[in-house]
């Protein structure tokens, strides 16, 4: 390789690193919940905000987030949320009390946001090749779905042998590193300067009716999300106005990203919902202990990696991203399926590995391609708000589908904790799920056609070439 492509590698790796410290986080703190509300003395309804204040901070920043790469710098943006996050692991691991971790968990939320909202724009700058492209954006969903994997394991073992504040220890060390890796690999891009646009009301705006919108899904408050919605509005009607808008109206107006986002809210609805209830289908239908249930998800994660990895790249590259989203939508759709129709004393090996393992054949190529999709087009200066608006797409369709299947699921089972009955909840959230994927297909299949994918191969004589 040439040097500036062992450069753009090791800068690929920073990133990477950080988006595994900021996934390892979120799948390992829900293992250690139990013995945190134990030590701590969390009542039942607080120990939610061990998981809620991070996913409201993180939520609500995303997007300034993302204007902060464009202005200032992605680097900056992203060592500063690295800095930050890592600061904040410190104070979580030492925290005595319930009030101290919440407080720990707000900043690692800000911390994981400024980071996580510049990543896909810096992977996207640093390949602009689409085949490149395809590629890096592969390793970045394999790290995902590696650090799912890792952290329901590693979760269970820390808190086990060790105590549930090394969860949080651990990030120090592995930031520090990571830091001091980034100074020296990622390109040191500049922006105009915050002077030249930040729109300060219109940041106030639109993080607090994020916030509010996250807090109104995970806590069902309707007053919440009234606010959201007037928030939110604000926000749209100050960005028409504003000299410098946050958010640029080119952005806003590239249907693209913006159809793309809205099916991105419907997978990550599915991810995020799915692995919450299987979860507790695993461990209160199948009677698997936490231990259990984490190897008993290692499958899924297993394959996302080794088809993120491998198989998507050559596959979008050959037939561009819509193709292969739209494959992988329907592989997934089939997966959920399987899963909804185990029996109520189900076996693992005959009735949830077959749909564990199509599931992670469908996220494997399913991802990387609707990512490319989203940020397709995006010119390089706004590649840090398109970033932040589809990370934000992430977590709000993640907050939405976490909730809405947990209250179909308590809906159906009652008050009763049979297993028949808990089942009977449980494979109506996967069948809501298998809907919401395939809400995400005909979206694909219909709005987003194939005729407007600057990404897609062209087809010439003698070779075949991705354009972007």
């Amino acid at each position: 390789m040439s040097p500036s492509t062992d450069r753009r590698m090791g800068a690929l790796t920073v990133l990477c690193a950080m988006s595994l410290m900021i996934v390892l986080d979120s799948t390992i703190v829900a293992v250690a919940v139990p013995d945190i509300q134990r030590d701590l003395g969390f009542t039942d309804a607080g120990v939610s905000w061990v998981v809620n204040g991070y996913l409201v901070a993180f939520a609500g920043l995303l997007l300034l987030a993302g204007r902060l790469g464009d202005l200032a710098g992605a680097w900056r943006v992203f060592l500063a949320g690295l800095t930050l996050f890592t600061a904040a692991s410190l104070l979580c691991g030492s925290a005595t009390t319930a009030g101290l971790l919440i407080a720990g968990r707000f900043v690692q939320g800000a911390g994981g946001a400024l980071a996580a909202a510049v990543v896909i724009g810096m992977i996207v700058r640093l390949f602009p090749e689409p085949a490149a492209q395809a590629r890096a954006m592969g390793i970045y969903s394999f790290t995902q779905a590696g650090g799912a994997a890792a952290g329901f394991v590693l979760g269970g073992l820390l808190t086990d042998a060790l105590g549930w504040p090394v969860i949080f220890l651990i990030n120090v060390p592995i930031g520090v590193a990571v830091y001091l890796f980034g100074r020296r690999l990622l390109p040191r891009e500049t922006g105009p300067g915050l002077g030249r646009g930040l729109d300060v009301p219109g940041a106030l705006l639109i993080t607090a009716g994020l916030s509010l919108g996250v807090y109104a899904i995970v806590g069902s408050s309707v007053a919440a999300a009234a606010a959201a919605v007037l928030l939110i509005a604000g926000f749209l009607l100050r960005q028409r106005l504003a000299r410098h808008p946050l958010i640029p109206l080119r952005i806003l107006s590239r249907r693209r990203l913006l159809i793309a986002s809205a099916a991105v809210v419907l997978v990550f609805a599915t991810g995020m919902g799915f692995q919450f209830m299987n979860a507790l289908f695993v461990q209160r239908v199948m009677g698997y202990d936490a231990l259990g249930t984490g190897l008993a998800f290692l499958p899924t994660p297993i394959v996302i990696g080794l088809v993120s990895l491998f198989a998507a790249p050559r596959l979008t590259g050959r037939f561009g991203p819509r193709p292969v989203l739209m494959a992988g939508l329907t592989v997934l759709v089939g997966g959920l399926l399987l899963l909804w129709r185990a029996p109520v004393a189900p076996s693992y090996v005959a009735d949830m590995l077959p749909g564990l393992i199509i599931m992670g054949l469908g996220i494997g190529v399913t991802i990387p391609s609707i990512i490319m999709l989203a940020m397709s087009g995006a010119a390089p200066a706004d590649t840090g708000a398109a970033s932040g608006f589809v990370n934000t797409a992430q977590q709000a369709g993640g907050a939405l589908g976490l909730s809405v299947l947990a209250a179909l699921a308590a809906d159906r089972t009652g008050s009763s904790s049979s297993v028949a009955a808990l089942h009977a909840g449980y494979t109506l959230a996967f069948l809501v799920a298998a809907g919401f994927v395939l809400a995400a297909l005909l979206i694909t299949a219909i709005l987003l056609r194939r005729d407007q994918d600057p990404t897609a191969p062209v087809r010439h004589v003698e070779t075949t070439t991705a354009q972007a």
